[in-house]
C-alpha cells in the first residue's frame, strides 16, 4: 500500500489531529518525506469533500468548505438525537474517570469512540485538553455539569464509591499485567 492511502487511514481512524512527528514514526518515515506527501494529498483532495487540514505540527481530515452549510444543517440534526448508548457509555466515563486518553476510553469500552468522543465535543458536553504534550485528555465540561446542576464531578450520585471501584479495578489489573496473568 501506499504512503498516501495509509496516512488517509491513520487520519481516517485516529479522527483527531495528529503530528507530522507521530505520523513519521509510524510510518517509519523522513518527515521531509512526509510533508512531501501531505502536499500532495492536498492538491489531490482539491476537489473532493474531504480535505487534508494542517495546523503547524498537525494533519487531520476535514469537510470542504464548499459543503460546509450542508455538514452545519446534518451537525443541527445531530445535535438534536439522542445521544444514544455508546455516547452515554463514553460520557459516563469522562465524569467518573476523566480527564482520561482516548485510549484509555477505547479499551474500557472495548470499541474505537472516536466518532462517539466528536460528538460529544461538538455538543459541548466535554472538552480536550493537552496531557503530557502526546496525547489529549477528555473532561467533562462545565456546561455539562451545570446542564446535571452539580457544581463539581464530586457531586455526581456514587462519585467515591464508583471512584474507588475504579481505583481497585486497575490496581488488580496493572498487578495482573505485572505479573502476567493477563
Amino acid at each position: 500500500m501506499n504512503l498516501e492511502s495509509k496516512i488517509e487511514a491513520i487520519l481516517f481512524f485516529k479522527n483527531e489531529p495528529v503530528t507530522l512527528t507521530e505520523l513519521s514514526k509510524v510510518l517509519k518515515v523522513p518527515r521531509e518525506k512526509l510533508q512531501i506527501t501531505i502536499d500532495k494529498l492536498q492538491r489531490e483532495f482539491g476537489d473532493r469533500g474531504i480535505v487534508l487540514v494542517t495546523n503547524g505540527d498537525e494533519v487531520s481530515l476535514g469537510t470542504h468548505p464548499e459543503v460546509s452549510e450542508l455538514i452545519e444543517n446534518m451537525q443541527k440534526e445531530e445535535l438534536s438525537r439522542d445521544l444514544g448508548r455508546a455516547g452515554l457509555e463514553t460520557l459516563a466515563i469522562v465524569l467518573y474517570r476523566g480527564p482520561v486518553t482516548r485510549r484509555d476510553i477505547d479499551n474500557i469500552r472495548g470499541l474505537n469512540s472516536g466518532f462517539t468522543l466528536r460528538a460529544l465535543l461538538v455538543r459541548g458536553l466535554i472538552e480536550r485538553a493537552e496531557s503530557d504534550g502526546r496525547s489529549h485528555v477528555y473532561k467533562p465540561t462545565i456546561k455539562l455539569l451545570q446542564y446535571l446542576g452539580k457544581t463539581r464531578r464530586e457531586e455526581l450520585p456514587e462519585f467515591e464509591t464508583a471512584f474507588k471501584k475504579i481505583a481497585e479495578f486497575e490496581s488488580r489489573n496493572n498487578s495482573n499485567s505485572t505479573n502476567g496473568n493477563e
